[in-house]
């Protein structure tokens, strides 16, 4: 028996052309309309593509800064790793990569699956945190583009995975090797640690996501995995709509820090991407710099090899017909 398993996630365009990145904005404002209240089907896509036509230009520059987003090619790496795990583990599998915003979109890698024959679909949301736009809303993309493609194929779907061990092990090797290399302690009461989370919109977590909870797990687990007893918790929000987001904000967490040097831990994020390689290490590091701060921004274990082996452990239960460990969702086989 033959398993597919789509790795999904956001996506960032692999070229920085108005080409690539205006339809992958026009999608993520279309998704994200009804955050403002409703409004009629006609209005939102022109106001969608009004968005993403004026945002354009500035992520360009921002993509070109970076060198490009390296999250595709990270991404079809961590896929490759984890076709190579579980085929050391003797099951038949195919893994694919597949975006909600850009592309290839998560409905064709459910035609590709099944013009490959597979007999078996497994949805990885590549997220650490369970969150209503990312982990949920990526399961559920994938649900419908089964169902509009008319393909009865058995469906399991893996939740969050910020509560395996594995996942605190990474961080806290890079940790290690960051405060090694920059030579400061993080027993020394002036080096502050910091954990840099995504940040979402504060209605979802009124209408009852854990998102919230599942960052300060997960932030605790790495912090007592490297021994610090000290460190704080900022969100970094896209508040370029009228609603309330979680906090508090990553730049007023490094505006009240009393530290020499500030070491921040992107642990919502399983890829480098604008988020981590512009918002972090570009705007966030002049923030502090400009305070006086020494910046040390900790890498994103993408490439280590326990994060194969920590998506094989999700699967492998799934592949056998049980049920994985992901939390945050209700998972079906």
């Amino acid at each position: 028996m033959l398993t597919g398993i789509l790795l999904l996630n956001f996506g960032e365009p692999e070229v920085p052309t108005m080409e690539a990145v205006v339809p992958f904005l026009e999608r993520i404002f279309a998704t994200n309309m009804s955050l403002e209240g409703k409004v009629p089907p006609e209005v939102a896509a022109a106001r969608a593509r009004q968005l993403a036509e004026e945002r354009a230009p500035g992520l360009i520059t921002e993509y070109e800064e970076i060198g490009g987003s390296p999250l595709n090619q990270q991404a079809r790496a961590q896929a490759e790793a984890l076709a190579e795990e579980l085929a050391r583990r003797g099951h038949a599998v195919r893994t694919y990569v597949a975006y909600q915003f850009a592309d290839p979109l998560i409905a064709e890698g459910v035609r590709q699956a099944r013009q490959d024959g597979v007999d078996r679909l497994i949805g990885l949301p590549v997220y650490p945190l369970c969150g209503p736009s990312t982990t949920q809303a990526a399961l559920a993309d994938l649900r419908r583009a089964v169902e509009e493609a008319g393909w009865e194929v058995p469906l399991g779907e893996v939740g969050g995975w910020h509560d395996h061990p594995l996942f605190a092990a990474a961080w806290a090797d890079q940790i290690r090797q960051t405060v090694r290399e920059a030579g400061v302690d993080l027993a020394d009461p002036r080096v502050a640690l910091v954990f840099s989370v995504h940040g979402t919109p504060m209605k979802y977590i009124e209408a009852g996501s854990r998102y919230m909870e599942y960052a300060e797990e997960a932030c605790a687990a790495v912090a007592a995995a490297v021994g610090a007893d000290r460190y704080r918790i900022g969100y970094q929000n896209h508040t370029n709509r009228p609603i309330a987001w979680t906090q508090p904000d990553i730049e007023r967490v490094i505006e009240e820090i009393d530290a020499d040097h500030v070491v921040v831990v992107p642990i919502a994020f399983i890829h480098e991407q604008s988020e981590t390689l512009a918002e972090l290490d570009h705007e966030l590091r002049e923030e502090a710099e400009a305070r006086g701060l020494r910046f040390h921004r900790v890498p994103v274990p993408h490439d280590d090899a326990r994060i194969a082996v920590l998506l094989a452990d999700l699967c492998e239960p799934l592949i056998r017909g049980g049920r994985t460990a992901g939390v945050g969702i209700e998972v079906a086989a």
